[in-house]
């Protein structure tokens, strides 16, 4: 099962509605299953810095299937994913990515979100993943 260009605008739209209520400009990327780039967002005036950073965010969740913040607790120094931020390209292993789920709990893709602070872009990306 892979996440259609329609359900992905439909989450990047939930996502920008609740970036515009944080009162915070966001990158927004949605990938599909396999981690492809189905469709980005950069609101305006966001940091140019964080688009790259959505959109390793959104690879980051999809690879692992879980919450990079989770990812993040897990690769502490001494921790058992230590230094795996430096493995597949290269990822982010802070808040601001989440797995999709289908209807029926299946991961079809994900999506990463960077551009304000970790709880904002955490918030940002569990709003839009639950979009669908």
């Amino acid at each position: 099962m892979n996440i259609t260009l329609t359900q992905a605008e439909q989450i990047i739209a939930v996502a920008k509605e609740k970036s515009t209520d944080l009162n915070t400009k966001m990158n927004i990327a949605i990938v599909d299953a396999g981690a492809n780039l189905v469709a980005f967002a950069r609101m305006d005036g966001a940091w140019l810095g964080s688009l790259d950073i959505s959109i390793k965010k959104a690879k980051t969740a999809r690879y692992f299937d879980m919450n990079t913040g989770m990812i993040g607790g897990l690769s502490q120094p001494g921790g058992p994913l230590y230094n795996i931020e430096h493995s597949n390209g290269g990822l982010i292993t802070f808040p601001g990515g989440v797995p999709i789920k289908n209807e029926d709990g299946e991961i079809i893709g994900a999506i990463g979100v960077s551009g304000s602070t970790v709880e904002n872009d955490h918030a940002v990306a569990e709003t839009g993943a639950t979009a669908l």
